[in-house]
């Protein structure tokens, strides 16, 4: 096979998989008009038609479902053999695919971004969303998230930091409300709600003395965003349970007080997780070892 027919059977594998021209082009590092060149090439070589194109949308022709379903077998397989070259190698090298929860993105990234200014051949590409995430399907090396999310058929790796929730509002919010003494007390409050993609509300979660404690809350903002929660808060709108890290910068500048310290939240473990490989890239066995506890 001729490089650029390989090279135009990769093209159409990305554009196959997120039905999208544009999403391949960003995932290649390339224009769209260039995978849509590409595409057209491969169409001319083959004489069939591979996609469905208008204005809005893209979908594969029968030939083109019937292409990709052959052809994305063949290109794993390519892929965990190179893999397998790259476990040879001394030094971290390649490009590494991390999914990772938005909400503690900035937190845990630290020792991956050491990792790369120490390491001239590595990249990373991380893609951070809080919506649960297939790394096999989606095509990523590892992923990170809490251990309860966790899928019983990955290796998991427990990282640094630990994160805790804290509940925390602004000093006019407390000029005009009593502070809770317990989480029950949140009842009376304007509280601002953390949504996941899915559409399912945070609950509020305290332990003390071995009483824990489970609270819906209600008020009068919900958001998928925790820097709009802390802006929220620290602009009186509400209290917010928020992670403490997140909450730092308000904390020491007076923008936001804590309150309920004494129902602390309980610590919650962050992994590393990646699919069971025997070959596995220096790269990813170099961020193994810089991320995790």
């Amino acid at each position: 096979m001729e490089t650029a027919e390989l090279a135009e059977l990769t093209v159409f594998a990305s554009v196959a998989k997120h039905l999208s021209f544009r999403q391949a082009a960003t995932e290649r590092g390339t224009s769209a008009s260039a995978v849509s060149h590409s595409i057209r090439s491969l169409e001319t070589r083959v004489g069939v038609r591979l996609f469905h194109r208008t204005t809005r949308s893209v979908s594969l022709t029968e030939a083109g479902e019937a292409l990709y379903a052959r052809l994305q077998p063949a290109l794993t397989d390519m892929r965990n053999a190179l893999d397998g070259l790259n476990s040879f190698r001394a030094t971290p090298f390649g490009t590494i695919r991390l999914n990772v929860p938005n909400t503690i993105a900035p937190y845990v990234l630290g020792e991956a971004m050491e990792l790369l200014a120490s390491n001239a051949g590595l990249k990373l590409e991380i893609v951070a969303t809080d919506s649960l995430v297939d790394i096999v399907e989606e095509g990523f090396d590892a992923g990170i998230r809490f251990g309860e999310r966790l899928s019983q058929d990955m290796i998991a790796v427990r990282i640094k930091p630990k994160f805790r929730f804290t509940v925390v509002g602004s000093p006019r919010y407390f000029e005009r409300n009593r502070a809770p003494m317990t989480p029950r007390d949140l009842h009376d409050h304007a509280c601002i709600r953390y949504a996941f993609p899915s559409g399912t509300i945070l609950n509020w979660e305290f332990v003390k003395d071995g009483e824990e404690v489970k609270v819906e809350v209600a008020g009068p903002l919900t958001a998928d965003s925790q820097e709009l929660m802390a802006d929220a808060a620290a602009r009186g709108l509400g209290l917010a349970y928020i992670w403490e890290d997140r909450a730092a910068p308000y904390l020491r500048d007076g923008r936001l007080q804590r309150c309920l310290e004494d129902w602390c939240t309980v610590d919650e473990n962050v992994f590393l997780y990646f699919p069971s490989r025997k070959h596995q890239s220096a790269g990813l066995r170099a961020l193994i070892e810089a991320m995790k506890a």
